[in-house]
């Protein structure tokens, strides 16, 4: 069986999942099998695996960095938001139902033997595995049966690496204040801390780590920099939506829906330069973009009538008939169309007017589509013309099935990657005037595909973006983890953590 350390922080956003990934590289760049963990995860962002499950994308991430295939055992439960007091429960890939947060912490003893099942399984594949905790181990009224933080680490028999977040202050409560908070078997389980998001001169910060593993009886294993490291986040909590707002030569705004989901899709467009890529909440925001981006949604209706009421639907309607660019994907896609219903309470029920920027019907069934797909544009149309005959690679996962009216066009031809045993090809998307639709995330990855679309918006505009070069965004990814692993061997005790990882617990 593998040997497992786990990754623990003192909140959300403290920075678990990207030290997770820098271990994973780390151990992988030293010659060991490495996996991922998680056994629980919440948040919008997610990916279908190879065999057609569905996963969250921080566990993809992080996989990635091992240079492993991502597997649904590495993330068993998957919690995706649905509003504020309930989320879709997916389980092994698979979606279990909805549920409310109170009827899901009293359902969730029922899935221990599942998470118990992925993680053997994966244990006995691997030499080392990579485990993540959520949130933070001391709720101390989330933690009967918790089969996430402490429980996870009990179940895996893995040391507990702490994380505090210095850079949004109170570091040293963070951490003191968790480790007290912990049963003493569970304190016992914590063999080391981490600053993480440092910046500046540590040797001021070096008396406050002494003073920190004085009062909370643990070595600091380190103390990690301010990373601009560029990977994929796992949730709303990004730094990227709080980012700046300048416009750039060529000008890009992606709807900040309150559901967003897989946000992740826009990445490719961030590493251009001259190209400004904005995640605008209203309509003030919007300024005048060159195109404008509809993202994915866990509630596409209700996002919609969120974008109705605060004017950003009017507005994105003004700029598609001034011949704005406009591209929806996924919930995004299925806004941009002329009605949305819901008869069997998959969202919010009942039926709603869509934009009316797309000659379709969008119907929510109860089974969702999920699948990987490699494809090819077809004719496309209009200002995007040049993306005729450029190749794609994503994934599909939705609920809704959209019917194209008679003036209506598809502009991609995509094969199921997951039913390689009988590929059939289907139309995708649909484009309409300058308004175009897919359900394919990652749709923008391929270098040709991002760099096309603004060489279409500098020619419209007279400007020349033969600097604004694109990357292969997986290429791009490697680099990143690489970076991330260099910059942790040099900032954390990783002989310490060996040997942390060595000696295990003693239950």
């Amino acid at each position: 069986m593998a040997k497992a350390i786990m990754v623990q922080g003192t909140m959300s956003n403290a920075g678990k999942s990207l030290l997770a990934a820098g271990l994973c590289r780390i151990f992988h760049q030293d010659g060991y099998r490495v996996a991922p963990f998680k056994s629980q995860n919440m948040a919008l962002n997610s990916f279908i695996t190879k065999d057609g499950f569905e996963m969250g994308r921080a566990q993809v991430m992080q996989a990635e960095a091992a240079e492993v295939e991502p597997d649904v055992r590495m993330n068993p439960i998957l919690l995706k938001p649905t509003n504020d007091t309930g989320s879709q429960v997916i389980v092994n890939g698979e979606v279990l139902g909805n549920m409310s947060a109170r009827e899901y912490f009293a359902y969730k003893t029922r899935l221990i033997p599942e998470v118990k099942k992925a993680y053997e399984s994966l244990a006995a594949e691997y030499d080392i595995i990579v485990i993540e905790g959520a949130g933070s181990p001391a709720e101390i009224n989330l933690k009967q049966e918790d089969l996430v933080n402490m429980g996870m680490a009990k179940m895996a028999k893995a040391p507990v690496l702490l994380v505090g977040d210095i850079d949004r202050g109170g570091v040293f409560a963070q951490l003191v204040g968790t480790v007290m908070l912990l049963e003493p078997e569970e304190q016992d389980m914590v063999k080391g801390l981490i600053i993480n998001k440092f910046r500046g001169d540590k040797t001021i910060l070096d008396p406050g780590v002494k003073m920190l593993e004085e009062k909370a009886g643990k070595p600091v294993v380190g103390v990690a920099p301010y990373l601009n490291i560029e990977v994929e986040d796992e949730d709303s909590l990004t730094e990227r939506f709080d980012g700046k707002q300048e416009v750039d030569l060529i000008d890009l705004a992606v709807i900040r829906l309150p559901r967003i989901s897989n946000f992740t899709d826009f990445n490719p467009f961030e590493r251009m330069q001259g190209v400004s890529l904005r995640y605008v909440s209203h309509v003030r925001e919007l300024k005048n973009p060159d195109m404008i981006l509809l993202p994915g949604t866990k509630n596409t209706m209700e996002d919609l009538l969120w974008m109705r009421q605060n004017g950003l639907e009017a507005a994105v309607k003004k700029a598609a008939a001034a011949g704005t660019i406009v591209f929806g994907v996924c919930g995004g896609y299925q806004m941009l169309g002329e009605t949305l219903s819901d008869p069997m309470g998959v969202e919010a029920g009942g039926s709603i007017q869509g934009m009316g920027l797309l000659p379709m019907d969008t119907v929510f069934a109860g089974n969702k589509t999920r699948t990987r797909v490699e494809g090819v544009f077809g004719e496309v149309q209009g200002a995007l013309s040049n993306l005729t005959g450029s190749k794609l690679v994503g994934y599909e996962i939705h609920m809704g099935v959209s019917t194209p009216k008679k003036e209506a066009k598809s502009f991609t031809v995509l094969q199921d990657m997951v039913e390689k045993h009988s590929p059939v090809e289907k139309p995708d998307g649909m484009q309409y005037g300058n308004v175009y639709g897919s359900y394919v995330h990652s749709i923008f990855d391929q270098e040709q595909v991002a760099q096309r679309i603004i060489e279409a918006i500098g020619k419209n505009k007279g400007i020349d973006t033969s600097d604004m070069t694109g990357v292969d965004y997986q290429t791009f990814k490697e680099t990143q983890y690489d970076i991330l692993a260099e910059a942790l061997r040099k900032h954390l005790d990783i002989k310490r953590i060996y040997e942390i990882l060595e000696e295990g617990i003693t239950l």
